[in-house]
């Protein structure tokens, strides 16, 4: 496993006007359309089967595996969705992808809906973010003037029209099937399964649910060939990722790395921490994943090994704090961030993220006693694996390892009646004081 940068995605991201299509035709794009639409539809699906493409955004499913999962002999039609509701505390990939490299999103979803026959597909954009749906909405523009979207495409006799679609700014309808129930004009709520999309998705039809990074690398493996994607990354998580760092990090950003790359590599390719301190702890897959310390520096960014260390890969949403951090205030404010973000659905996200917030407010500001951490964690117990989505797992798991790691930090926090990293008395933020 190499750990250099590998740009793929991200190589045409300094081209100036890198979004046009032009500049992504000049560069090599579409080619990988006119080898596919030459190739049978299942021989695509072997490839990403083959490369060993798993989903990036978040699971780790195996992409090619999900494809084949479409019962080709349903009558009704069959419908491909991006999921680009990129909501995750932490987590910035696909947005400045789309912003940057929109056309590879474009061509990627060509080639994946022929791979499973669709003639629509939607790429569901976080609503907030207007600026990257005007620009993928222009992109889409751009490949049907051009004649790679509509009706015969390159001649091949392949229809299919792309949908940008608006979502409405929920959390949840990252969810997969929340974010089906929102295509359709539905308040945006997970769905009891099964029936799982692939059988029962969009409008109850055969559906494929993919992120935005897992369909964008499809072009890559199409044109260079599964073997090369394979031969980056590690045994069983194969291809490169982008890795988003950002926190106490010197040059915080984007860095597309073969997976298996370790923390440790990526901050010394991020210049470092900042100066003067060192990290104290970080997120491997946004604030919805298990955290990790200094400890796990060496350990490969790669899905089996980072859940063998006790958290999940996630979406390589690298958020790294430092010792002037308080993990308690930290974790208290992801905690408020998925109680407001809870759809109400089901009782133990909806009642449970509420008492998580209450019962943490209180340990931040000092009040309490020791037997509140059992209390919490109890209290997490009845959360997990209780709910109709990941949301209430995503929620309790920051704090369930931040009592494994830092108890003594919530106990300082009773022990001194407040938070002893507050600026006003915490020698950590002394020499601040004194600038300000």
């Amino acid at each position: 496993m190499t750990s250099t940068l590998t740009p793929v995605l991200t190589d045409i991201w300094d081209a100036d006007q890198s979004w046009k299509l032009s500049t992504y035709t000049d560069r090599g794009g579409y080619a990988a359309l006119d080898k596919a639409l030459g190739m049978a539809p299942d021989a695509i699906v072997t490839a990403v089967k083959d490369s060993g493409l798993r989903g990036r955004g978040g699971a780790g499913f195996p992409t090619g595996m999900k494809w084949s999962f479409i019962p080709q002999d349903n009558p009704n039609p069959k419908y491909l969705v991006v999921n680009a509701d990129e909501s995750e505390p932490g987590t910035c990939k696909d947005i400045p992808l789309m912003m940057a490299n929109p056309h590879v999103l474009v061509e990627g979803v060509i080639i994946s809906s022929f791979a499973i026959r669709a003639n629509k597909a939607f790429i569901y954009i976080r609503g907030e973010v207007l600026h990257v749906i005007r620009r993928v909405q222009a992109a889409v523009e751009e490949a049907y003037a051009a004649g790679h979207l509509g009706k015969d495409i390159h001649g091949s006799g392949y229809d299919l029209d792309v949908v940008v679609h608006a979502g409405a700014g929920a959390y949840i309808c990252g969810e997969e099937t929340a974010l089906l129930e929102g295509l359709e004009g539905r308040r945006g709520q997970p769905r009891l399964r099964p029936p799982f999309p692939a059988v029962a998705g969009l409008y109850a039809s055969p559906t494929v649910i993919n992120n935005v990074e897992s369909i964008a690398s499809v072009p890559s493996i199409i044109e260079h060939g599964a073997e090369w994607f394979a031969s980056m990354g590690t045994e069983k998580s194969k291809g490169y990722g982008i890795f988003s760092l950002s926190g106490h990090v010197t040059r915080p950003g984007q860095y597309e790395a073969p997976l298996g790359i370790t923390l440790r590599e990526l901050i010394d390719l991020a210049g470092g921490m900042r100066e003067g301190h060192v990290l104290k702890f970080w997120t491997p897959g946004g604030s919805s994943t298990p955290l990790l310390t200094d400890e796990h520096l060496d350990v490969p960014l790669g899905f089996e090994e980072v859940v063998a260390a006790g958290s999940m890969l996630g979406t390589r949403a690298l958020q790294l704090f430092d010792e002037t951090t308080c993990v308690v205030r930290a974790v208290l404010r992801w905690t408020e961030f998925y109680k407001h973000e809870s759809c109400g659905k089901c009782t133990p996200c909806r009642e449970g993220t509420w008492w998580l917030v209450q019962m943490l407010t209180r340990l931040e500001q000092g009040v309490g006693e020791e037997s509140d951490l059992d209390l919490l964690l109890d209290q997490c117990d009845n959360i997990f694996g209780r709910s109709f989505c990941a949301l209430a797992d995503g929620a309790v798991s920051p704090i369930q390892s931040s009592i494994k790691y830092f108890r003594d930090e919530y106990l300082q926090h009773l022990a001194e009646g407040g938070c002893p990293f507050d600026p006003m008395k915490s020698t950590l933020f002394a020499d601040e004081l004194e600038m300000a």
